[in-house]
């Protein structure tokens, strides 16, 4: 699940208050002249870290420094200010010409000069930055009378904005928000009326929400039993916040009511309270609106307290034509006539608190299936021409429900759960509470659909099922603790499969997306798990890999270091039921895990969550001793003296025992360098069983020479996940440049042997990713080369493969991965058979089925001939199963053609013809061919300002984009092209972490092109 905003915001705050802030504009107003302070705000104290900011987070202060809002680029500019009022025209330090008649001071005399002046100007300093200070003979003591005021930005009607934060003051929190809203798909706006019953939790004289691209018409305040009046509501549009301030305070423990009502614009994008469209079986174009909040877009639908700490119950109303539908989180209550024809649709109040980025509605012409479970009313939603494509979602989910409420012994609370397939939507799904949303491709499937296809389908849903209790039921108190929603469902979409659906063969992937998390976070641009988020484009940037993948493996790791299966199950339980209803955040778990008797966890696991990256496990044999030594595995060096250590549970296995999990020895790895006792019969060791840690293991000359010799004899000595991790880590190595790529080349020489989905599957990856980067680089020799090489190592395999239809998940997978590459690689027999197929598929006007997992090698073939891209593109227009659409786009997009790679591109940058949702997609499918690279790179320079305005800065999307067009450069033109276009960015993009693991990225492929060419060449 993932959800994008669309904004740029800005603030005030000074660059140094916020780590990677894009935000360097001057402050609106500077007004010392303030009252004074109430209880969200401090008095300045005479300490030196006072003199900045101490972050926009008040969960990060002490509970007397709530909501410090002092600027120290404001309290900088006040001195200078102030300095310059009070500084003579011409400084009495000044050096004036001495007389000629005196002599040259003495050195004495200099040096009691300069101590007098280094005194005074320390004397001065303390002067100034004590201000507040009474000296006594105990020393200073803050004046309390004389703070040092916050400085507020200026709102729109020009008055001071009474906060200037990024997060919202403590004082008031909503208990219940009324929602009417009263869509117009005619005309593509909207207006709405919010009521809002809050709690006083202490003395103030504000409330501040959020509210942004709304214009609030009417807003009345009610305190207590009071009546109800008139109030103005200030907007400080760059903060996307709203405030009403009061001449007396409101008292802690008061209750209050705050309406408004408004009007705004449906969004024309992917995010708030968003307009969509498709075209009927008939050709007429329908139109619809949905929601997507998260993470930070509730603001845009309806004025909110859009922060995950603020839960509440909500009651939704909204209007409709007669032949419209409408959805919310809960059931509907009643149904009213209006006198203008239009139908008010009421739904029943939340049964449970929830955050506002989990509320959801939607006003279509939707149809349901429904069957009840458990006491839930399950249904899934599509248009109506594609309700047969929905049986395998509602089947699916019915199961994965009864597992969870199994599993976790907590009963999903709501009485219904829908699962809806929007035609425009730009994530994979959303989690809403019992209104979760999908991309069309990620819920619907045919009845002939493929079990890979079904793989996918399965997967999103038991992501976003396993959401309903972490991150519905339990929530992440702010987006700096991400991964206690994400790496929790993300762990639990494949636990759950497993069980459910282990046809599906769900391991596989888990272990793969391993792999790939661990590539990012090998990165010094990569983040800890639980990182600072002090900016909206940094809270986008944590929907990444690390948040899901590393979280989900850290996890698994966790899981793996506990004696059977029950302990982990029961530490869960613990922190569902301790935190039900509420936010936490990651030492909330480990304290749940350790009060089910696992003490160690917060020891052993701390180390993982709060440094990032992994680390290097250095094995070396002397004798019966081994020794175990622990680093930071980083590919860039930061220069930094690493002192925290990881607590590693190892495990290990040998050739006297190494397939059978009875086989798995454990060692605990807590300092840098330990060691155990081995027979000095053992021939060899490998370690990280199964790949269930978080780590990378290098062996030595030596071990990786007996572990080659030990598959060239038998590649089943050690496990398929074993066999994977050895390839994985030796092309880690070799990256890291600790290994030679000679030693690469000789641990795949066991590969013809290999028929396992795994270990092939991440070989072809890595080989593939060096191919691109030689083509990219235009070595025409070594590309060549590598192309034999790749198709010697594997070509009987790929020779062994059929073209009917296959039932095994795990088969689908290696035949779909051994294809692609034989045919990508213009392979003959492989190019031949997937002609033959597509004009067979072509002729039977689509009768003919294509086997699901060989559709994309059939449409990329398909897609180099000047005869058959139209075909396939009048194709994609016109074919209505979401699944087989997409694999058209990538094989139209995969095309070696330059007018056809800029048309796509720009089909996909206007939407009519291709929905802008796909165009990371597309992007990414132009940059793996030789003649797209360029072009795409091109595109994104010449269309930046476009693609944020569809895709918001920081988001999983853009991610896409930057990663995609910049991953296969590697040569210092290339870095600079890079770096220069994205640093002339500024607030649009500059300061984005993945801008910076582009540049990384580059240097890296270049710091490898650079040591390896020569033997690359030598050996190839």
């Amino acid at each position: 699940c993932r959800r994008f905003t669309n904004r740029k915001l800005k603030t005030n705050l000074p660059r140094n208050m916020i780590e990677n802030s894009m935000f360097e504009e001057e402050p609106d107003v500077v007004d010392l002249t303030f009252p004074a302070l109430d209880p969200d705000e401090v008095a300045y104290e005479p300490r030196s870290s006072r003199l900045l900011v101490r972050g926009l987070g008040e969960n990060d202060m002490d509970e007397d420094e709530e909501d410090c809002e002092s600027s120290a680029r404001l309290l900088g500019m006040s001195f200078m200010n102030r300095s310059s009022s009070h500084r003579p025209s011409s400084s009495p330090y000044t050096r004036q010409p001495p007389p000629r008649s005196c002599s040259r001071p003495s050195a004495r005399t200099m040096v009691v000069c300069v101590l007098f002046l280094v005194i005074v100007a320390s004397m001065t300093m303390v002067l100034y930055f004590l201000p507040g200070c009474t000296f006594t003979k105990t020393g200073c003591k803050p004046n309390k009378t004389t703070p040092i005021e916050p400085v507020y930005p200026e709102s729109t009607n020009g008055t001071l904005f009474p906060w200037a934060q990024l997060r919202l003051p403590q004082s008031v929190h909503p208990l219940s928000y009324d929602l009417t809203l009263n869509p117009d798909l005619d005309n593509m706006i909207f207006s709405g009326r919010t009521v809002i019953d809050m709690l006083v939790l202490h003395n103030t004289k504000r409330i501040v929400l959020h509210s942004a691209n709304l214009n609030i018409t009417k807003a009345t305040f009610k305190l207590g039993d009071g009546d109800a009046s008139d109030v103005t509501v200030l907007e400080y549009k760059p903060a996307q916040q709203i405030a009403v301030k009061f001449t007396e305070d409101l008292k802690a423990g008061q209750h209050c009511v705050l309406t408004l009502e408004y009007s705004a614009k449906l969004s024309h994008t992917y995010d708030g309270f968003y307009n969509s469209s498709y075209t009927d079986k008939d050709g007429n174009k329908r139109v619809l609106a949905a929601t997507q909040f998260e993470p930070l877009s509730a603001r845009k639908a309806f004025p909110c307290f859009d922060e995950p700490a603020f839960k509440a119950t909500f009651l939704v109303k909204i209007t409709r034509k007669p032949n419209y539908k409408t959805l919310s989180n809960m059931p509907k209550a009643n149904v009213t006539a209006l006198p203008n024809g239009l139908l008010r649709d009421e739904f029943e109040r939340t049964s449970v608190n929830m955050s506002t980025y989990l509320v959801a509605f939607i006003v279509a012409d939707f149809t349901p299936i429904s069957k009840n479970v458990s006491e839930t009313l399950v249904s899934v939603y599509s248009v109506p021409e594609k309700k047969e494509h929905t049986e395998y979602a509602l089947d699916t989910a019915s199961k994965l429900l009864e597992f969870y409420n199994n599993f976790f012994e907590i009963g999903y609370p709501l009485k219904k759960l829908d699962l809806v397939a929007i035609p425009d939507f730009l994530a994979g799904a959303m989690e809403n509470w019992g209104l979760i949303t999908f991309r069309e491709t990620s819920l619907l499937v045919g009845k002939q659909s493929s079990s890979l296809e079904k793989q996918v389908v399965a997967s999103v849903i038991a992501h976003e099922l396993a959401h309903q209790w972490f991150g519905n039921l339990v929530t992440m108190s702010w987006w700096n603790d991400l991964w206690l929603n994400e790496g929790f469902a993300t762990y639990m979409q494949y636990t759950s499969l497993q069980t459910v659906l282990p046809h599906l063969d769900i391991g596989n992937l888990f272990l793969a997306v391993r792999f790939r998390a661990m590539e990012k976070d090998a990165l010094n641009s990569s983040h800890a798990v639980s990182t600072e988020v002090n900016t909206p484009e940094q809270v986008e940037e944590m929907f990444d890999s690390v948040s899901y993948e590393k979280g989900a493996s850290i996890l698994l790791m966790l899981k793996a270091s506990l004696p059977g299966d029950g302990q982990f199950r029961k530490g869960i339980i613990q922190y569902l039921n301790q935190f039900s209803g509420l936010n936490t955040d990651t030492n909330d778990l480990w304290n749940s895990l350790t009060q089910v008797g696992l003490p160690f966890c917060f020891y052993m696991m701390s180390s993982w969550t709060s440094q990032k990256g992994f680390p290097l496990v250095t094995v070396s044999r002397k004798g019966d001793q081994v020794t175990l030594t622990q680093e930071h595995f980083l590919l860039t060096s930061d220069n930094a003296t690493h002192t925290t250590t990881f607590t590693i549970f190892l495990t290990y296995v040998n050739d006297s025992c190494s397939l059978a999990p009875e086989c798995r020895q454990v060692f605990t790895l807590k300092t840098k360098s330990e060691t155990l006792r081995l027979p000095e019969s053992v021939k060899w060791l490998k370690l990280n069983y199964r790949n269930t840690g978080f780590y990378i293991v290098h062996y030595g000359d030596e071990g990786w020479a007996a572990l080659r010799d030990a598959l060239s004899s038998n590649v089943s000595v050690l496990t398929h996940e074993d066999r994977a991790s050895l390839i994985h880590n030796i092309f880690a190595l070799s990256r890291l440049g600790r290994v030679s790529v000679r030693h690469v080349f000789n641990l795949l020489d066991y590969m013809t042997n290999e028929t396992e989905t795994t270990p092939v599957l991440e070989a072809l990856l890595q080989l593939n990713n060096l191919y691109r980067l030689l083509d990219k680089r235009q070595e025409h020799t070594l590309v060549a080369r590598m192309k034999v090489y790749i198709l010697h190592q594997f070509g009987s395999l790929m020779n062994n493969q059929t073209w009917v239809e296959e039932e095994s998940v795990s088969k689908q997978e290696l035949r779909s991965a051994l294809l692609e590459t034989a045919c990508g690689l213009n392979e003959e027999n492989c190019t031949q058979q997937a002609k033959a197929l597509f004009q067979k598929y072509v002729d039977s006007n689509g009768t003919t089925r294509i086997p699901g997992d060989l559709q994309q090698v059939v449409f990329n073939v398909a897609a180099q001939s000047d005869e058959d891209w139209p075909t396939l593109l009048n194709m994609y227009e016109h074919v209505t199963y979401d699944a087989e659409k997409r694999k058209m786009l990538r094989g139209l997009a995969s095309t070696q053609d330059a007018r056809r790679i800029v048309w796509i591109l720009n089909a996909g940058l206007k939407g009519d013809i291709i929905q802008t949702q796909e165009l990371p997609l597309v992007i990414n499918t132009v940059c793996n061919g030789f003649a797209g690279y360029l072009f795409a790179w091109d595109f994104i320079q010449e269309n930046w300002d476009h693609l944020i305005e569809k895709f918001p800065v920081g988001s999983f999307a853009i991610q896409t984009v930057i990663k995609s067009v910049t991953s296969q450069f590697s040569t210092q033109a290339h870095l600079y092209q890079v770096k220069g276009f994205f640093s002339s960015l500024k607030e649009r993009g500059a300061q984005m972490r993945s801008v910076q693991e582009a540049l990384e990225t580059i240097r890296l492929n270049q710091r490898w092109m650079d040591k390896n060419l020569p033997t690359l060449k030598k050996w190839l």
